[in-house]
């Protein structure tokens, strides 16, 4: 905790508006209700990222007290991987989806701030998407808004092997696009690796292991300017258009 103290009194000082946090899944981290707890004291706009399963579900007690002392502060983000369970289930695992949806349901109905992150699949269009999301919250009396690109983040396919266009300074006029749009222009990851003496930054949450994308041990020293030389940059977050922020 002394570690994220100091990062969140950094970001304060920074004038950060919203912290998030992610993983894997950050309730398998022992100090996670801490660290909500610090960063919703300092009046941060809070981001979780959780698969909502069992992990999240041995917080209910202290999640329930966070939520009636600072909810209109803090959103749950739920990985639901798409509308249907086969497909869900074929990037999760075999059964996860039922335990997925319990915990969905369990926000919802405690009165959570609630977003939902899902993907679309090769050849589904955002439309189909959204409307598929949005049977699936009508059936299961979820309290999100399909329509809505902040209580749902559709995110596309990724695969780091496949062509993928390349991003260079003539392509924002040609997209229609400001270089400030993609997350890396104004955020930052802040990570520990296993092992490692201290945390570092990253520049963004998808590829926080390539070396290229480090970004030093400190949030002020970390605002310079990120070269988009990742198939993910492109795919992702540029011709993508998605956002792991709130």
């Amino acid at each position: 905790m002394v570690e994220v103290d100091a990062y969140l009194d950094e970001a304060e000082a920074l004038g950060t508006r919203e912290i998030g946090f992610t993983g894997g899944e950050p309730f398998m981290n022992r100090d996670m209700i801490g660290m909500m707890r610090s960063a919703l004291r300092r009046g941060f706009e809070v981001l979780v990222l959780t698969n909502a399963m069992r992990p999240m579900r041995r917080f209910e007690e202290e999640l329930m007290a966070i939520r009636l002392e600072h909810g209109a502060r803090l959103t749950m983000r739920v990985s639901i991987d798409h509308h249907s369970q086969a497909v869900h289930e074929a990037e999760r695992g075999s059964g996860t989806w039922d335990k997925a949806i319990a915990g969905l349901r369990w926000l919802s109905d405690r009165g959570f701030r609630l977003a939902v992150a899902g993907r679309r699949v090769a050849g589904e269009s955002e439309p189909a998407a959204r409307a598929g999301y949005q049977r699936l919250f009508a059936r299961l009396g979820i309290n999100a808004d399909a329509a809505s690109t902040t209580a749902l983040v559709l995110f596309p396919e990724m695969d780091a092997t496949a062509d993928v266009a390349e991003i260079t300074e003539s392509c924002w006029s040609i997209l229609g696009l400001s270089p400030d749009a993609p997350m890396c222009s104004s955020s930052r990851m802040v990570i520990k690796r296993k092992g490692a003496p201290q945390p570092t930054v990253a520049a963004c949450t998808l590829i926080p292991y390539d070396d290229q994308f480090v970004m030093g041990e400190s949030l002020a020293h970390s605002a310079t300017r990120v070269r988009l030389n990742h198939p993910h940059c492109a795919r992702f977050c540029v011709l993508g258009g998605a956002s792991c922020s709130g």
